[in-house]
């Protein structure tokens, strides 16, 4: 059995990196992409080996640079035809447009972290391309205007860098695995611990550039306010290619807190505790942020991580967490004052010793298999069934299951106001992840997942049972271009009213507006009205 970290922290930010392909189609057809790309002055690529192209020989590297999840790292796997990695805009535009005169599929990798491969598996086994936008990731700070332009391949770590370079008391409200993509991230939603305070990364979007399939670059004004909706909180992959986001900076003090405590005890006295956050957790003053991170040892034994942020002083934080949650116990050293880049750091899952340098690098050794579901709670689980959970928990010690608090400003914030819809009413989000290694039993780690996932149903939001895109779970269902008698809007709504509620019918509309012809697609992608693919026109 593989060794897995015992860090909780540690343990997510495994998780929340992957990527992949290997492969394995039908032998691709090199000559119309590689003609394309040489027509267009487009030298940054690499084609699939049996092209006996000289650029293959970056092939695999390239391939596995972010393949963070081995479960699409089989030899079954299809792979790309080629790797782009544009350098520009117009090399960007260039590259969108011969995969479509080649009629290959496009995937847009940015960080490469779809937990179900979205930027990294092909629909079946159509031939298809990778446009990594690894090298479209500079960052414009403009203190002046307290925004940033941010090009959709940066990572959250570089935009985070990129911001404390500049001022100490600026940040940007987003989640805290540096190699995460940002447009993956921001097309999703963006949880942080900044969220009950600012909203999500999608709710500080201003503006941004986006690469629709006929290969013109559209602002804001030029896509209409429909399509800019649609970006924020719609899922990634379905729009275009944004070049570049426009964020709006928020305001950090100049200390913030963080803790980190785990609890170790009797199933029944941490299901107290747990039972106990439901009721602070959601509620506090809104600069504050308690995750809840469940994980279990080989032995059994159930932990219980509680990880703090506070945008004020360790004195502060201190009061309120003796006046509301006195239950945890912190030790006062255990309160720990940082600027707000380095509580990002503290946060990140990072090994010890790293500094915000480490932000820049791309690279997560660390990888696993990797399998995750999410739910959204609205009102409090009792004791029995939390007991019930932790039980499951201590099951499966490659297991975790995190909680995250929603309230504050996320319930003033309209459903509707971008597509991103769980906010009011919302007590907390939970993902479940469960990780393994190499020689592990595939099957019965998935049935532990899903009995779990089973037995939360009568405690979580029904009818329908809602769920986060950017936690993406193909088990609620996949769409089938291929099946022409399939009613694919309707098929669709079976998962995309889970992520996306009363807003799916308006998402669908801005599809039709955007990419009539479903250039941008996936297997849990938006689909337009009178869907046909851009491979069949």
């Amino acid at each position: 059995m593989a060794k897995f970290h015992k860090n909780p922290i540690f343990f997510l930010h495994i998780l929340i990196f992957f990527h992949q392909f290997d492969v394995l189609i039908s032998q691709p057809t090199h000559s119309p992409i590689l003609n394309c790309l040489n027509n267009q002055k487009i030298t940054n690529f690499t084609l699939h080996p049996t092209s006996n192209h000289h650029s293959s020989l970056h092939y695999n590297h390239l391939l596995k640079f972010s393949l963070q999840n081995l479960r699409f790292a089989s030899e079954s796997t299809p792979k790309p035809t080629a790797i782009i990695i544009p350098d520009t805009k117009v090399q960007l535009i260039n590259s969108v447009l011969c995969c479509r005169r080649s009629a290959l599929d496009i995937r847009i990798r940015c960080g490469g972290h779809s937990y179900a491969g979205m930027s990294s598996i092909p629909r079946g086994n159509n031939p298809f391309v990778i446009i990594d936008m690894m090298n479209l990731n500079r960052v414009i700070v403009d203190l002046e205007s307290e925004t940033a332009w941010v090009e959709g391949g940066a990572t959250l770590g570089e935009l985070y860098s990129a911001i404390a370079d500049h001022s100490s008391y600026y940040g940007f409200p987003g989640g805290v695995t540096p190699t995460v993509g940002v447009s993956g991230h921001f097309s999703g939603g963006g949880i942080g611990v900044m969220g009950r305070k600012y909203g999500l990364s999608a709710d500080n979007i201003l503006d941004a550039d986006l690469v629709d399939p006929d290969g013109y670059v559209l602002g804001r004004a030029e896509m209409g306010e429909e399509v800019f909706w649609a970006l924020r909180g719609g899922g990634g992959g379905n729009w275009g290619v944004v070049y570049r986001w426009k964020v709006q900076l928020v305001h950090v003090p100049k200390k913030v807190t963080c803790f980190f405590v785990t609890k170790q005890a009797p199933i029944n006295e941490l299901a107290k505790l747990v039972y106990k956050w439901q009721f602070v957790a959601p509620y506090m003053d809104d600069s504050f942020h308690i995750s809840i991170y469940l994980t279990a040892s080989t032995s059994k034994d159930v932990y219980l991580t509680f990880l703090g942020f506070y945008l004020g002083s360790k004195l502060e934080a201190i009061k309120i967490i003796d006046r509301q949650f006195s239950e945890l116990k912190i030790r006062q050293e255990e309160y720990l004052e940082m600027s707000w880049v380095e509580s990002v750091l503290f946060l990140s899952g990072l090994p010890k010793g790293s500094t915000t340098r480490d932000f820049k690098s791309r690279y997560w050794s660390s990888k696993s298999y990797i399998k995750t579901k999410s739910d959204y709670v609205r009102e409090p689980v009792s004791i029995e069934g939390l007991t019930g959970a932790l039980e499951m928990v201590a099951l499966e010690p490659r297991g975790l299951f995190l909680l995250d608090p929603y309230g504050g400003i996320m319930d003033q914030i309209s459903s509707d106001s971008i597509a991103f819809p769980h906010r009011k009413g919302n007590i907390y989000n939970i993902l479940y992840a469960l990780l393994w290694g190499e020689g592990d039993d595939e099957d019965r780690c998935l049935s532990w997942i899903n009995r779990f996932y089973d037995y939360m149903t009568p405690f979580v939001a029904s009818n329908p049972r809602a769920a986060y895109v950017n936690y993406i779970d193909l088990d609620l269902g996949i769409t089938d271009f291929a099946n022409s008698n399939d009613n694919i809007v309707e098929k669709a709504r079976a998962w995309g009213e889970k992520y996306f509620l009363g807003n799916y019918d308006r998402l669908v509309k801005a599809k039709t507006i955007i990419d009539p012809q479903n250039v941008f697609h996936h297997q849990q992608g938006i689909p337009p009205s009178n869907v046909k693919t851009h491979d069949e026109l």
